[in-house]
């Protein structure tokens, strides 16, 4: 009776801390935007063009302009498509509207000539016009990304059932908190190394207590997981130091040093968060790996110790290791094959091509979190080591004392 007793509880415990951090979510997620959009503008200059979503209904014409450059060595084609489409969203939904999709010869690889049926984005660059002609933007690729997530999705609930369900709300507010916190916060000016400190902090405490709920595994993998992160944010910032950094890795970032944001963004602390943020889905996934791991041979030792429990930690480690840093490694690599492509390419000088800063920067990536998974790795085992022998002698004095109440009763 007792024991039903004690399971009820915990039950409603877990109920309780799962409805609390939801709802700390929310709130951070909520007032956490209020905050960071803060002085955020909208950048004078940038496009006010707004696609909608169409369906075209007919192709008219189609249309070519043939020329020559280099003294007729090179031919080049201009396509026109005319095209008529009924709009599918926006205040002028169900319209139909004349459209033009211009492929430029120039482009090696241009769009897909325009078909009966299909869904694209249009927009008119001068609405006020009456003149003005509607202009193909590109083709709608969000409906079937939608249709493959929501397969991610029914798998996840397929396979994990509870655990799915939770993982699917812990995944939705991690993207919430990148998208809808961090972004802003660094757009608006704000410390992009507090930013991105806060924001894994949160992915880490929220996802643990959704997914795993207050319990000694999630505390031993958080304790491991937070450890990892601040190992790879201390030695970015070291590195930072050593290899003379400036933050100009590729175009993209010298664009962000001319957006009029009220304060300059800091282009080093846009590549420390880029960094830690990367390595700690890898660090988190080696973190409750050991800690599950542990707490599975804890339940078939006698008598659980905290050497055992170590050294079984440790080897465990040894075993997801070098799968782990393949995986950062490939990852960096596959992100970024295009221009890595690129560079090999066009430089002669290996040595040259290893010092550019783009290079450099990815190399960084892969050792830092790597070495941030090595220092997981026995962090997790001892504090694992730790709780679970801790917990196991707490356990064994409330056995105890159950047994005898239960002796004691007539």
């Amino acid at each position: 009776m007792n024991f039903n007793i004690k399971l009820d509880k915990q039950k409603r415990n877990r109920a309780i801390v799962y409805v609390l951090t939801v709802l700390f979510s929310v709130l951070f997620i909520y007032y956490g935007n209020q905050f960071a959009s803060q002085g955020m503008q909208i950048f004078e200059g940038a496009s006010m063009e707004k696609p909608v979503k169409a369906q075209v209904v007919a192709v008219q014409k189609r249309s070519t302009d043939s020329f020559t450059l280099d003294q007729g060595e090179t031919a080049v084609q201009n396509i026109l498509i005319e095209f008529s489409a009924k709009i599918l969203n926006g205040w002028q939904k169900g319209q139909v509207v004349q459209c033009n999709q211009m492929i430029d010869g120039f482009t090696p690889i241009g769009n897909k000539e325009v078909e009966a049926g299909d869904r694209v984005l249009i927009f008119n660059s001068d609405p006020s016009s009456a003149s003005s002609v509607w202009m193909f933007w590109d083709y709608i690729r969000t409906d079937t990304l939608l249709i493959l997530g929501l397969v991610f999705m029914v798998l996840l609930l397929l396979f994990g059932r509870g655990k799915g369900v939770n993982t699917i709300i812990s995944l939705a507010f991690t993207c919430l908190a990148v998208f809808a916190v961090f972004i802003p916060s660094i757009l608006s000016g704000k410390n992009a190394y507090i930013s991105s400190i806060v924001i894994c902090l949160f992915t880490i405490i929220m996802t643990l207590l959704i997914v795993n709920g207050a319990n000694a595994k999630g505390l031993a993998a958080g304790i491991g997981c937070l450890g990892g992160v601040l190992v790879s944010g201390a030695l970015t910032l070291i590195m930072d130091y050593f290899l003379r950094l400036t933050g100009l890795v590729d175009e993209e970032s010298v664009f962000l040093l001319y957006m009029e944001t009220p304060k300059p963004i800091d282009l080093k602390a846009i590549i420390f968060a880029a960094i830690i943020i990367g390595a700690m889905g890898a660090i988190m996934d080696v973190a409750m790996s050991i800690a599950s791991s542990l707490a599975e041979v804890r339940e078939i030792m006698e008598v659980p110790t905290f050497g055992a429990l170590m050294k079984s930690g440790i080897q465990i480690g040894r075993d997801i290791m070098g799968t782990m840093a393949n995986t950062l490694v490939l990852a960096y690599i596959g992100s970024s094959l295009s221009m890595v492509l690129l560079l090999i390419a066009y430089n002669k000088s290996l040595l040259g091509l290893l010092n550019k800063e783009m290079i450099v920067v990815e190399i960084l990536q892969t050792l830092v979190g790597s070495m941030g998974i090595l220092f997981t790795i026995p962090l997790t085992s001892a504090i694992s080591a730790f709780v679970y022998t801790r917990h196991a002698k707490t356990a064994d004095k409330d056995s105890s004392a159950l047994l005898e109440g239960q002796d004691g009763q007539p």
